[in-house]
């Protein structure tokens, strides 16, 4: 093995005991130092069980039968153990909550340290200079609840640097935080492993965003075999994303719909360095000439309106202020904005878990002032973004059940309506399951079957789709879309820029606690004031078009969406 190999695979494959077959089949895949590799493969493909094997948690934690021979740091990963292996790879978890330990974010940094008897005046001045680094030096005495969650990553990632390892593994760091935080959080990443010289390994489903900045190599998985492993430039050339159930980014897929034939020499795995001669320009600005004007929307009538409503929180925190928003009947809509905006706050008044000081709510034209909790969930049904935070039951299906059992509802009736909202979400092959046998992921797909089973009037949806692939959320979106068209409406508090333009013709933004603004999705993301004012991210349609000379960046991304909309149905009816 070559001295600057620092981790091999050699046709190497594991099964869980608890399976009946193997996950990962003869995989082959060497990494050095210094690279930065992207892993990326639909739920269930086996990216998550390499990443496992990497960082000790196979055999250690899940065990299961391993065959061929897997070499970390010149060593047998498997006989290194988890300490062993600790020392040579830090891994930052997809959630970060999950990861802390100390009682303030230097405590959290300081504790492999402490752990390795290191004096304390040189485990002060190693604190400092890993925070530094990741630039969260000005919360080292804060408590990890009380920072943000594009910090909270910071701070994971320094907890794992003071060891000072060989290699950093990101299990989906994208996929709590807000676009524009995301976005930093790349780039934290690209120059952590330039300073370092670390091996990066960043498995994610967002290929867009991760490749805001360079990646060496791409491999992708299916069905526990590797697909594809080389260049971003190569595969992004190919069908290979859509064959295995992965968003392309929305500016490739553009290009192939306006016929532009994609080679590696035009770079296409970085918008800012894609070569596109003045005949493909001319060929994208003729696509879009030739796409029709999508329709106009009648309006709907008024389901819920907020007028001036203002809430402070007990220690001060003015998280609302003389907020207005109208959602009509049968709408599909969004709130976005960064962490920290009111978003969720917002829909905690909505359902009553706080009250409001100022400003009124209603649903139909009723006070919902009047109504308690109870009684508002008759009519709104409220899905949290963490779903631990809303699980109570060990059974899958009792906790979809719960809802419809407290209300009264026949057995009978209960299980039709429990077995026909688990299939819907994915999950009626796990439904006498526990739920703690699932992955975080599909916790979420649970605790959006136990609102949506009960049918209510308005749902509201605090990131439904993070942490979900391409497939799963799809599945996800497609189902709301389709209860949006039965009468229900549909609020997505999300960071997914992708979804709002997809699923929701509009979009309400919040920054600071205020509505700034209250317009389609597609003016919000092509308005770089907005854009930069609520941390979003403008799409890759906006700059492609720009590129292009279309001077109609909003029209144009409007035209890709109805496109995109209308190939999905085709590919779905075949």
């Amino acid at each position: 093995m070559e001295n600057n190999t620092v981790i091999s695979f050699e046709d190497f494959g594991f099964q869980y005991t608890a399976q009946a077959e193997p996950t990962l089949y003869h995989i082959n895949l060497n990494i050095q130092k210094g690279e930065k590799v992207l892993i990326a493969g639909p739920s269930g493909c086996g990216k998550s069980t390499i990443a496992h094997c990497i960082n000790g948690l196979i055999p250690n934690r899940y065990p299961g039968k391993a065959t061929g021979k897997l070499t970390i740091g010149g060593k047998n990963a498997l006989e290194l153990g988890l300490f062993g292996l600790s020392k040579i790879v830090g891994t930052v978890l997809q959630d970060a909550d999950g990861q802390f330990i100390g009682l303030t974010v230097a405590e959290d940094i300081a504790f492999a340290l402490e752990n390795d008897n290191i004096p304390n005046d040189e485990m002060h001045e190693h604190v400092k200079t890993v925070a530094k680094l990741v630039d969260v030096e000005q919360v080292l005495h804060h408590a990890p609840h009380e920072i943000s969650g594009g910090q909270k990553q910071r701070v994971s990632l320094a907890g794992v640097m003071v060891n000072q390892v060989d290699v950093l593994l990101f299990d989906e760091p994208l996929a709590n935080l807000d676009p524009a935080t995301g976005k930093q959080a790349i780039e934290l990443i690209d120059r952590i492993q330039k300073r370092t010289g670390c091996a990066v390994i960043i498995i994610e489903h967002r290929i867009e965003d991760v490749l805001h900045r360079n990646v060496d190599r791409v491999v992708l998985m299916g069905d526990g075999r590797i697909l594809y492993d080389g260049s971003a430039d190569r595969m992004l050339c190919s069908d290979l994303l859509q064959k295995s159930g992965i968003r392309e980014p929305l500016y490739v897929t553009a290009l192939k719909y306006a016929g532009v034939p994609l080679t590696p020499e035009m770079h296409p795995a970085s918008l800012h360095a894609l070569s596109l001669s003045d005949g493909q320009k001319q060929q994208v600005r003729d696509w879009f000439d030739h796409q029709p004007t999508p329709d106009k929307t009648a309006e709907l009538p008024v389901l819920f309106q907020a007028k001036g409503v203002d809430f402070t929180y007990p220690g001060g925190h003015h998280a609302l202020k003389g907020i207005d928003v109208t959602i009509r009947k049968g709408e599909m809509l969004s709130i976005v904005g960064t962490n920290g905006a009111g978003k969720s706050t917002f829909s905690k008044a909505v359902c009553g878990f706080v009250r409001p000081q100022q400003g009124t709510m209603t649903l139909n034209g009723t006070d919902l002032a009047t109504l308690s909790i109870k009684e508002r969930a008759d009519h709104i049904g409220y899905v949290m973004q963490n779903p631990n935070q809303m699980i109570s039951k060990t059974q899958i299906f009792d906790e979809v059940a719960l809802g419809l059992r407290n209300r009264g509802i026949p057995e009978e009736e209960v299980r039709q309506r429990v077995e026909d909202t688990l299939k819907i979400c994915g999950l009626y092959s796990f439904r006498n399951w526990p739920v703690s046998a699932l992955s975080y992921g599909q916790k979420k797909r649970v605790t959006i079957a136990s609102i949506l089973v009960l049918q209510p009037e308005m749902i509201l949806l605090d990131e439904p789709t993070a942490g979900q692939d391409f497939r799963h959320y799809t599945e996800i979106m497609d189902f709301l879309h389709h209860l949006n068209k039965q009468g229900v409406t549909v609020v997505l508090i999300t960071h997914d820029m992708h979804l709002m333009l997809e699923y929701t013709p509009r979009a309400v933004v919040f920054h600071d606690g205020r509505v700034i603004a209250d317009q389609s999705a597609a003016q919000v993301l092509n308005d770089p004031q907005i854009v930069e004012q609520a941390h979003l991210k403008e799409t890759s349609l906006y700059h492609l078009s720009m590129t292009c000379g279309i001077p109609a960046p909003e029209e144009f991304t409007r035209r890709f969406i109805a496109r995109d909309q209308e190939v999905r149905r085709v590919d779905q009816s075949i």
